[in-house]
């Protein structure tokens, strides 16, 4: 049987494409039998792993990708580095605890959310995106539709599940009910990773209940890593940067018609 054919069996899709370059390199190393058999397995490996990690990034619905490295802890000299550090090395997965981002608007808590996210894909695990609102909307239409069962299992799955934008706006007694049953199915399974501009003295506001969000804390915060930023946002340090604004936060006369138009969240 060719070689070819062989591959082809085997599947080696991606030894099969980089076939000749495989061979060329083995040739000017002058590789023995067993160096250039490991070489090409591993080329093999390389793209399998990269496919994969492609594959997962595109299940993960991330609002685009942003690495922890591309983060500007200058910016933000309140958010402990060391934190970050041990959070990027995945252990709070492997132990499947959390990770809750608190901040003010524009801090960049998105980014980080999304950067351990990119982390967690990168090393083999599972990830999924969403925001409050969405997932607030797709809980409440399985409930109205008897799925709830359903879509809960299927949020269950992902090792890391990260949840934008708690606090923006309040939940209904249903969406925080139903919220608790979400947190309650993870607890202790698998990792949330949540984003908030509220403090958690505030979250009995969110959720319309202080006892259901003091339920909904325990089981979030029993085993879990906060990071709390208290810097200036990102947009106002552009808007300030392009002449937008002064100092003081305040548009400047002169700028008025550009600060109307719409700018990019970080």
């Amino acid at each position: 049987m060719e070689l070819t054919a062989l591959l082809e069996k085997l599947k080696l899709d991606h030894l099969e494409a980089q076939l000749d370059a495989v061979c060329e390199q083995a040739a000017q190393r002058d590789l023995d039998y067993k160096s250039f058999l490991a070489m090409a397995l591993q080329t093999e490996w390389q793209g399998r792993d990269h496919r994969g990690i492609e594959t997962r990034l595109r299940q993960a619905r991330l609002p685009w990708v942003k690495t922890l490295e591309q983060y500007d802890f200058d910016f933000q000299p309140s958010l402990d580095r060391r934190q970050v550090r041990e959070l990027a090395g995945l252990s709070f997965v492997e132990r499947t605890q959390n990770v809750v981002i608190l901040g003010p608007p524009g801090v960049g808590k998105t980014h980080l959310a999304v950067g351990l996210a990119v982390k967690a894909v990168t090393a083999g695990y599972s990830a999924m995106f969403l925001s409050l609102e969405a997932l607030m909307t797709r809980l409440v239409r399985a409930k109205h539709e008897n799925r709830l069962e359903r879509v809960l299992q299927q949020l269950s799955y992902p090792k890391v599940l990260v949840i934008d934008e708690i606090g923006y706006l309040p939940l209904t007694r249903e969406e925080a009910s139903l919220f608790f049953r979400l947190v309650v199915r993870r607890y202790e399974r698998a990792s949330l990773v949540v984003t908030s501009n509220k403090s958690f003295l505030d979250w009995g506001e969110v959720f319309g209940d202080p006892v259901l969000a003091t339920a909904i804390l325990d089981r979030l915060l029993h085993h879990a890593t906060t990071l709390n930023i208290k810097g200036e946002s990102y947009r106002l340090k552009e808007k300030r940067r392009a002449g937008l604004i002064d100092r003081a936060g305040e548009p400047r006369a002169d700028a008025k018609e550009e600060l109307r138009e719409p700018f990019t969240a970080s």
